[in-house]
């Protein structure tokens, strides 16, 4: 037997890349046309931020978009190549609950310094508008996108955007989930030796440095 440390992440693999990627395509097929529901949600969302109203029904929102990636995504597809999405869609199932128990607890969008708030801008809008076009960037097929509340590396992206956005500390607990799918999704990716593997790894850091700087509050 092989010593532990002469694995790879390639060796836990359960799937090949051309596999994964073929299922993401006919997630998308099968969906077809309710890829436009997320971005309706997306650009509602976006208005009630610009608005200053972020609060309860942006979060019970996002609470929506957590439950369809773990029911649709990662019960009904993933899981058919990897035995662990069951336990995802239990996880993304559980974010959605908290999401939603603790919209009404977090404050309005908090006025943070300029870099702070960019940050949580520049996660949010790659989550909902650019993730969708990485296939289209790295030479694959549009049909293999992955779209806000359809699949989970955007929906978690923009999540740690709002969470970057927002102030109060309700979104510390908001934050373990999130933080633990860009460790698995990036260590998934890392594996299938995608150009976009640092992405997700990136957005948790990212994140966590932002929140961890402070928020003022609106108007101070």
């Amino acid at each position: 037997m092989s010593e532990w440390w002469t694995y790879s992440l390639t060796d836990f693999l359960l799937f090949s890349p051309a596999t994964y990627y073929r299922l993401l395509e006919a997630h998308n097929r099968d969906l077809w046309p309710a890829q436009v529901i997320p971005v309706i949600a997306a650009i509602a969302l976006s208005r009630r931020l610009r608005a200053g109203d972020a609060r309860s029904g942006t979060f019970l929102l996002l609470a929506a978009g957590w439950a369809m990636s773990g029911i649709l995504f990662h019960g009904l597809r993933y899981a058919t190549i990897n035995w662990a999405a069951t336990w995802f869609a239990g996880g993304f199932l559980l974010q959605a609950l908290l999401l939603a128990f603790l919209a009404y607890r977090l404050r309005t969008p908090a006025q943070s310094a300029g870099v702070t708030r960019a940050l949580g801008w520049l996660l949010l809008g790659f989550g909902l508008l650019v993730y969708p076009l990485l296939p289209w960037l790295t030479g694959r097929p549009l049909w293999q996108a992955e779209i806000f509340a359809l699949t989970p590396d955007p929906t978690v992206i923009a999540t740690l955007g709002l969470l970057v956005l927002h102030s109060g500390r309700a979104r510390w607990l908001l934050l373990p989930i999130p933080l633990l799918w860009c460790a698995i999704g990036g260590a998934t990716l890392i594996a299938m030796d995608s150009p976009t593997a640092f992405l997700l790894p990136l957005a948790g850091i990212l994140a966590l440095v932002a929140m961890a700087r402070g928020h003022r509050p609106f108007g101070t």
